[in-house]
């Protein structure tokens, strides 16, 4: 009995869909011939954001993008423990005035994550894929808008191309002894001197959810204006295979970036690009001096102090936006 009710069913079941969605067809067809109502095609436009991959070293790098391509070009790098998804809103509030690009380091936000038990992550890898990457998309010359990881990646590559460089823009990045908070002291007095599971397991504590909430958090004046969506996407991305191992293996590559910081000083003091300078003062990584210290090398760069922490730009955007393209008009695009 239970047999013969089930094959009916089946048996109904096709006939009822095919009726109800020739109903549905017959009814649109209908709606649409007595209405006409046009349909919207939605065009992009150039302040619009738009999402892209690119392969560059066999990896997919992704990137966000905006502007007239015909207009001054900007790279954005990011930090840790981001992805370009920290200059989500800045993309948006320059891309009146240039052609701004973001990408995603490898092992960040959305790009390719290779294993790092086969692929080495370091500094010097990481700039080298992203000139590939800039290359590829047509920037050979723009401003470079760099912050926390963002200096080592990028004086990396104008330090081998000066020539790509139209203009600086720094926001709490470091380049001097002077520009490290007590929290760097478990990298500096253990894990660079010696590393092993030990010295690795206090600084793993920097990739939990709530080490990254307090990174966006510490310092900010305006912690309402700082969206959740920061913390979770980051703590997200750490939670794929390999993540916590590459963020350890920089952690580690950082002592790296210190040894060069003579030869940034150096590449400063005598291409004396034209710079803007952003600097929360309420860094949990770096100190105020550390942003005061590259008038040493830059006397002549804009500093701009500001009440707020790691990502300033978070609850600094519409200053360090509207500054960064009052500088450019004034002594940028002047003089080209």
């Amino acid at each position: 009995m239970t047999r013969h009710i089930k094959a009916g069913f089946l048996r109904v079941v096709p006939a009822l869909l095919t009726a109800t969605l020739m109903t549905c067809v017959l009814a649109g067809n209908v709606s649409a011939a007595e209405t006409k109502s046009p349909v919207h095609t939605p065009a992009v436009t150039a302040k619009q954001v738009t999402f892209g991959t690119i392969k560059v070293d066999d990896l997919n790098i992704a990137y966000r993008e905006a502007g007239d391509p015909n207009a001054p070009k900007l790279v954005l790098l990011h930090g840790f423990p981001s992805s370009s998804h920290q200059y989500r809103n800045l993309i948006q509030a320059l891309s009146g005035r240039f052609h701004v690009i973001a990408p995603d380091y490898q092992g960040f936000g959305n790009s390719d994550v290779p294993d790092p038990a086969t692929y080495a992550y370091t500094f010097d890898g990481i700039s080298e894929t992203m000139e590939k990457f800039l290359a590829a998309k047509g920037f050979d010359h723009f401003g470079l808008f760099v912050q926390d990881y963002g200096g080592p990646v990028g004086f990396r590559i104008v330090g081998r191309h000066p020539e790509l460089l139209d203009w600086l823009i720094i926001q709490n990045s470091n380049a001097y002894e002077e520009g490290f908070t007590p929290a760097w002291d478990g990298f500096r007095g253990a894990l660079w001197k010696n590393r092993s599971p030990e010295t690795e397991k206090p600084l793993a504590a920097f990739l939990t959810r709530d080490a990254i909430k307090s990174i966006y958090l510490h310092g900010a004046t305006h912690p309402e204006l700082i969206s959740p969506d920061n913390w979770e996407s980051d703590y997200g991305f750490m939670q794929r295979p390999g993540a916590v191992r590459l963020n350890l293996d920089l952690f580690y590559d950082y002592r790296k970036n210190v040894e060069l910081y003579p030869v940034w000083q150096k590449f400063l003091r005598e291409r004396h690009p034209k710079t803007i300078i952003f600097w929360g003062q309420d860094d949990v990584f770096f100190t105020p001096q550390g942003g005061e210290a590259f008038k040493k090398d830059l006397p002549n760069a804009e500093i701009h102090r500001l009440a707020g922490g790691h990502f300033a730009v978070e609850d600094n955007l519409d200053y360090i936006a509207s500054n960064m393209i009052r500088f450019y008009n004034a002594n940028v695009a002047k003089k080209r």
